[in-house]
C-alpha cells in the first residue's frame, strides 16, 4: 500500500541528497521574495499532485475533495502576495497566512491555514528568516494548528506538522543550510504520512494514508525542488484544476478530456521509458513503481492510447477511466448562484446556512434563513464565503448553519473575523440544521438561542444514500465500486444494489422504530414518480409513522433522510 500511495512527489531523499548538497553553496537565509518563490513551488507541486491527493478519502462518497479544498486555500495564499515587491519576510508571510485563512476551504484547507498563521506569527518583524528561526516558526505553526482543532486527532495532517517542526529542530542542531534542514523537514513529513494507517485505525482499514498529511508533505517537497533548482511542474495560470469560472469549449474541441489511471504488471518493465511515453501523451502525467509494477495517471483526449499502450507491456490492473469535462461541469452547475432573494425575518438574528441544491435553499429560505451559501459535498465554500454572506445580512448577530463536518472549521474561522457577532451552530447535516433552525425563537438573546439550537440538533437522525465511488472496506462492511451505499450520521451502515432497498435498510439502522417521522429528501437525479413509490412501501413497513418526500435537488446523494 505504501509505496503506491506515497510515491507521488519524486524527490528521493537519501541518493540525490549528498550530490545535490556537493554541486551549491550553502542557504543561510531567505527573504521576501525567496519565501514567495517558495510558495510557489508549493502550491504548484500541490496542484501537478491534486488527483492523486484527491483519491486518498476513507469513505468510498463524493467528498470535499482534500487536494482540491489544499489548492484552492494554497492558491488564496499566493494570489495575496505573488504581486508583491516586499522582501521583509515577516510581512510577506503574514500576506500569505492571511490569504490562506480567507481562502481556506474544508477542513484541511482551514488546518493548513492556520499552519500558516503560526508560521508567519513566528516571522514577524523578521527581514530575513535562518535556521532557528525557521525551527521556531516550525514549532509555532504546529502549536497553532493544534489549538486551531477542538478534538485533535493524531494519524492526520497535525501529526505530521509535529513531524516537520520536530526534523526542523534536529536539523538545525546539525547545519545551519536552510535547504540540509528542509531536507531533514521534507523526509520526516513523508515518514510521519506512511504512519498514519498505523496511528488511526480507519485509514488502515481503507487501506490509505492522510490526505491532508500527503498534502502537506507536497507542498514541503515542491518547495525543496525549488531550493535544490529541480523542476517543479509549475504552470500556475493554467487554472483548469481549480478554476471556478465555467469554461465553453466550440463543437469538436475535447474540453479537459479524460483521466486515466492504471496498473501495469510485468516483468523487467523499463520505468523511465515508460514515464516519458506516457508524458508525451498528455497532461499531469504520474508514472511510479519498479519494474514489476508501475502506477500510471494521465490526463488525455483519448484514453484508449495510454490503455492500448500499457496493455502492450504487461498486465493491466485497476483501470480507471474518467470524463473531465461532465465531471467539471457538473461541478460549475453547484457552484455559487447570484444572491438568492433574501428572507430575513428579524433585525436582531438573522441565519446563513451552506446548502447544496435548489430544493434545500427553499426549505431553509421557508424557514427564515436570510443567506444561502451554495456548498455542501465536493464544493466546500471558503472562510471568505462564510464572512461576507454573514456581513451582507442586516441583522446585528448572526447564527451560521454549515450543514457538513467538512464546513465547520471555516465556519468557525469566519465567527473571529466580523465586526459582527457571529455564532456556529455545527450542524453536521441538512437534517441537523433544520431541526436546529426550527429551534430558532426570535424573541429570546442570541446566546440562548445559539444554545437551544445546538442541542435541538441532536435529537433528529440523519441518513444519507448515494453510489460508492470506489471498493472498500469501512467499519466491516465491503463496498464495491458502483454499490449503493447508506450512511447513518456519516457512518457506512449499509449496502445494496438498489436504492429502494438500501433505504429500508438504513431505516432501520437508524432506530426508526423509536421516531415518529421520516422525512425523504429526494436528490437532483430522482424523480418526483421514484420518490413517492419509495414512500408507498416504506409506509407498508412503518404504517404508524408520518413519511413525506420533499424535493432537495442535492447533487450526489440520491435521498438524504431524516428521523425525528
Amino acid at each position: 500500500m505504501s509505496a503506491t500511495l506515497i510515491e507521488m512527489g519524486g524527490s528521493r531523499l537519501t541518493d540525490e541528497k549528498s550530490a545535490m548538497v556537493a554541486r551549491r553553496h550553502a542557504r543561510l537565509s531567505t527573504d521576501g521574495q525567496g519565501f514567495k518563490r517558495l510558495v510557489k513551488a508549493g502550491l504548484a507541486w500541490l496542484q501537478y499532485h491534486q488527483d492523486a491527493i484527491n483519491v486518498l478519502n476513507v469513505y468510498p462518497v463524493p467528498d470535499g475533495d482534500t487536494g482540491t479544498n489544499m489548492v484552492l486555500t494554497m492558491r488564496s495564499a499566493w494570489d495575496e502576495i505573488k504581486d508583491t515587491p516586499e522582501r521583509n519576510v515577516g510581512r510577506v508571510a503574514h500576506q500569505m497566512a492571511h490569504g490562506a485563512l480567507m481562502g481556506a476551504r474544508g477542513n484541511s484547507g482551514v488546518i493548513l491555514s492556520q499552519i500558516w498563521r503560526g508560521f508567519a506569527r513566528s516571522l514577524e518583524k523578521k527581514e530575513v528568516y535562518r535556521a532557528q528561526d525557521l525551527v521556531a516558526a516550525c514549532r509555532e505553526a504546529e502549536v497553532t494548528a493544534y489549538k486551531g482543532v477542538v478534538k485533535p486527532v493524531e494519524g492526520t495532517i497535525l501529526t505530521v506538522a509535529r513531524a516537520v517542526a520536530d526534523a526542523a529542530t534536529r536539523g538545525a542542531e546539525d547545519t545551519k543550510d536552510l535547504v540540509r534542514i528542509l531536507e531533514h523537514m521534507v523526509f520526516a513529513a513523508h515518514e510521519a504520512v506512511l504512519l498514519t494507517p498505523s496511528l488511526l485505525p480507519v485509514l488502515k482499514e481503507a487501506g490509505v494514508v492522510d490526505a491532508g498529511g500527503q498534502g502537506l508533505f507536497i507542498i514541503l517537497e515542491g518547495m525543496l525542488r525549488q531550493m535544490r533548482g529541480e523542476p517543479v511542474a509549475e504552470d500556475l495560470e493554467m487554472t483548469g484544476a481549480v478554476d471556478l469560472i465555467a469554461t465553453e469549449f466550440a463543437p469538436g474541441e475535447v474540453g479537459y478530456g479524460y483521466d486515466v489511471q492504471f496498473l501495469i504488471v510485468g516483468q523487467d518493465l523499463p520505468v523511465d521509458d515508460i514515464r516519458q511515453r506516457i508524458a508525451e501523451m498528455g497532461e499531469c502525467p504520474l508514472v511510479v513503481g519498479d519494474p514489476a509494477t508501475i502506477k500510471v495517471h494521465v490526463h488525455v483526449p483519448d484514453p484508449g492510447i495510454p490503455i492500448s499502450y500499457g496493455a502492450s507491456l504487461g498486465s493491466l490492473r485497476d483501470v480507471v477511466v474518467e470524463d473531465m469535462q461532465a465531471q467539471y461541469q457538473d461541478f460549475i452547475a453547484g457552484r455559487e448562484l447570484p444572491p438568492e432573494p433574501t428572507h430575513q425575518v428579524s433585525d436582531e438574528i438573522g441565519v446563513v446556512a451552506v446548502v447544496a441544491g435548489d430544493g434545500l435553499a427553499h426549505v431553509f429560505q421557508s424557514l427564515g434563513v436570510g443567506g444561502i451559501v451554495r456548498g455542501g459535498q465536493t464544493m466546500n465554500p471558503s472562510t471568505q464565503d462564510l464572512l461576507e454572506a454573514a456581513e451582507s445580512l442586516p441583522a446585528k448577530q448572526v447564527v451560521l448553519l454549515p450543514n457538513n463536518g467538512n464546513v465547520i472549521l471555516a465556519s468557525e474561522q469566519a465567527c473571529g473575523l466580523s465586526d459582527k457577532p457571529i455564532a456556529v451552530v455545527p450542524s453536521r447535516s441538512i437534517p441537523q440544521g433544520l431541526t436546529a433552525l426550527m429551534a430558532l425563537n426570535y424573541q429570546a438573546d442570541f446566546e440562548t438561542n445559539v444554545a437551544v439550537m445546538t442541542s435541538a440538533m441532536e435529537e433528529v437522525e440523519t441518513g444519507e444514500v448515494t453510489t460508492a465511488t470506489r471498493s472498500a472496506k469501512i467499519n466491516g462492511v465491503e463496498v464495491v465500486k458502483g454499490q449503493v451505499i447508506g450512511l447513518h450520521d456519516g457512518d457506512l451502515k449499509v449496502t445494496g444494489d438498489a436504492i429502494q432497498d438500501v433505504v429500508a435498510a438504513l431505516l432501520k439502522e437508524m432506530g426508526t422504530s423509536e421516531c415518529e417521522i421520516i422525512t425523504l429528501y429526494r436528490g437532483e437525479g430522482v424523480g418526483e414518480e421514484d420518490a413517492s413509490s419509495l414512500a408507498d412501501l416504506l409506509q407498508q413497513d412503518w404504517p404508524d409513522h408520518e413519511i413525506e418526500v420533499i424535493f432537495g435537488g442535492q447533487p450526489h446523494y440520491h435521498y438524504i433522510l431524516s428521523v425525528e
